[in-house]
Formats: C-alpha cells, structure tokens, sequence
C-alpha cells in the first residue's frame, strides 16, 4: 500500500460502525502531477490508499489488506473537489465497505478484507468534538 498524504478532513459525522468525511481535494496535491497531463484526475491507488488508511485508524485495523472487493471507479475525482467518504465497518467480518461521494454523484467504492480483527484504538488525527483534522 502507498503512503500518501491524507486530504484535510473538512466535516466528519462519527457513529459506532461508520464514519462520513467531508474531505477537500486540494488542486495543489503531489498525485495530479503526470496524471494525466491533459486533465488532473485523482489516481484510484490514492482513493484507496486513503480509504484504508483512514478506515483502520478509526476502526483499529493494521493495514493488513487481505482482499480487495467489488472495487468500482464510476467517475474521476478532479483538483479543487469536495468529496465525503463514507466508510462502514463490519468487525465480525474483518471488512470495511467504502464509497466516495458528492450528493447523489458516485466516484468510487469498494470493500476491503482484514487479515485482522480491529483493536480497540481511539483515533489519531480525527477530532470528535468538531470534526477537525488533526494533521
């Protein structure tokens, strides 16, 4: 997995097994460079870097991916975006179902398989209180 830098986090909405994160896709961001040269787009190994990364802080997870499933890229994700990620976690099953989004507009989804169970971990950088990144 890429070590890609997380986007700031501009609204988070946190229950017991999902998270909902208004993210800004900055157009100054490192990955737009060379993809491509006609029209910017957001790489799918970012989407996904950032997908998991954020899933197992929150949830506890080691960045153990077991298994990618029903991994879908429906529209591209262009510089100056915002988009939400929402992400489910399923513990008994070691997954994590995630989808980004602008309204009724779909840009990705998928899920991802653990070979781990999630521990019982407070998250790092996601502040509850307003939702603020801590990055």
């Amino acid at each position: 997995m890429i070590k890609s830098n997380l986007p700031p986090i501009l609204h988070s909405d946190i229950g017991i097994d999902n998270i909902e994160l208004r993210l800004l896709v900055a157009a100054d961001l490192e990955y737009f460079n060379g993809h491509f040269p006609e029209q910017a787009v957001l790489p799918g190994v970012t989407q996904l870097d950032w997908a998991v990364r954020l899933g197992c802080e929150y949830f506890g997870y080691a960045e153990a991916v077991a298994n990618l499933e029903v991994l879908k890229f429906q529209q591209l994700i262009l510089p100056g975006q915002e988009v939400t990620l929402s992400i489910h976690n399923n513990a008994a099953k070691g997954k994590l179902t995630f989808a980004y989004r602008d309204g009724d507009k779909r840009y990705a989804s998928g899920r991802i398989a653990f070979d781990n169970q999630p521990l019982d971990i407070e998250p790092s950088h996601i502040n509850k209180s307003n939702g603020a990144s801590q990055c």
